[in-house]
């Protein structure tokens, strides 16, 4: 017999964070997300409480937790979109087709309450959250940005009803064995005609950096990035909070940002040293050994993991995209990186993807997301 229970007291919320934790112990692929930051978003901290109406869910069977899933009603989106969907997210479950139903059944019906019609995910509270569903690439490591998942999962969620919505395709990037000199001429000339340069990090902290450039980094992001699938606009208290949740693991090294002469962002590529090995073994805890692990990720990468790149429209067919590959290139040729991880890229999203022709590609993980009318 299958009891679900809604989250509520803080000893539900542990088990909540900890049940993925336990039933992905022995997997070497999973990656954790930072323990403190999965709890937080139980409390009033957690800056979606403005835009969002959630729930969480436990799945017990004989006894023991055998599941778990959130549900999200974003708002902002749906006025948005003129849409009536909630989203799932934080979904895990073991293989048992009566557990998965009974989550899904749960979030179905707080959701009617609402007046939804649609069911829609894994998808977060905004498109920075981790989305999507592993359904392709179950033998490669896990980026910190995204959720592992067990191959079973897909069959649970289509067995309940679902069908695809989206997929996201993912790359391995390695560059390429000879210099493109074409690319760097293109690069160069872009910045000339266009009155455009690259901002240099290096003559200030990285505290002074993100303050003088993170309006301008935001307003491009939310230009490029306001008709890709799940996305919202940021609000003040989401960049806050961004910023404080990735203050620790941004370099500035791997930070491009390019403005016109009057400092505007016109373009921007952000990426992470990967760390969700560094966090695999303390659950997501930053104990003092995965400290000392995750600043050393930090500082000596093996690998890099993209988190956003975006060009404004206006600049798109301006030769701007080779200057971001460019420095893009020199992270893999100037450094010990070895390769770079795309995480998800549309997989429509051509203008994005035709730039992975300048490095070594390898797809190599497919995610999607998945939906049903209720």
């Amino acid at each position: 017999m299958v009891e679900i229970k809604k989250v509520i007291t803080k000893g539900q919320r542990r088990q909540f964070v900890n049940f993925p934790l336990r039933l992905y112990k022995k997997n070497p692929y999973y990656a954790p997300a930072l323990y403190s930051d999965e709890m937080k978003t139980f409390t009033e901290d957690n800056v979606y409480r403005d835009t969002c109406d959630d729930v969480f869910f436990l799945a017990y069977k004989d006894k023991k937790v055998a599941g778990r899933i959130q549900g999200i009603i974003q708002r902002q989106y749906n006025e948005l979109h003129n849409e009536k969907r909630v989203r799932f997210t934080r979904f895990d479950c073991i293989d048992d087709q009566e557990v998965a139903n009974a989550l899904f059944d749960a979030v179905i019906k707080w959701a009617k309450s609402y007046g939804m019609t649609q069911f829609c995910g894994p998808l977060g509270y905004s498109d920075l959250e981790r989305e999507g569903l592993l359904i392709s690439g179950f033998d490669e490591y896990s980026t910190y940005e995204e959720q592992y998942n067990f191959p079973y999962y897909q069959k649970l969620i289509e067995n309940a009803g679902f069908g695809k919505d989206v997929d996201w395709v993912e790359y391995k990037l390695y560059a390429p064995k000879t210099k493109n000199d074409m690319l760097s001429r293109v690069a160069k000339r872009s910045l000339e005609m266009n009155g455009l340069h690259v901002v240099d990090s290096s003559v200030m902290s990285k505290k002074e950096y993100l303050n003088k450039y993170q309006d301008g980094f935001f307003d491009c992001i939310d230009e490029c990035y306001a008709s890709l699938y799940g996305t919202v606009p940021f609000t003040s208290e989401m960049k806050e909070q961004l910023i404080d949740q990735f203050m620790l693991i941004i370099n500035k090294k791997y930070l491009i940002i390019i403005c016109d002469k009057d400092e505007r962002v016109v373009a921007v590529g952000l990426c992470f040293p990967a760390i969700g090995r560094a966090l695999k073994n303390s659950g997501g805890h930053l104990t003092l050994p995965a400290l000392i692990r995750l600043l050393h990720a930090i500082r000596c990468p093996k690998v890099i993991d993209l988190g956003l790149v975006a060009v404004r429209p206006e600049y798109q067919s301006r030769g701007v995209p080779a200057v971001m590959i460019e420095g893009m290139l020199e992270m893999l040729n100037n450094s010990d990186v070895v390769y770079c991880e795309t995480n998800l890229n549309l997989e429509d999203n051509i203008a994005v993807q035709s730039m992975w022709k300048y490095f070594t590609a390898i797809q190599h993980k497919r995610r999607r997301s998945f939906v049903k009318d209720i």
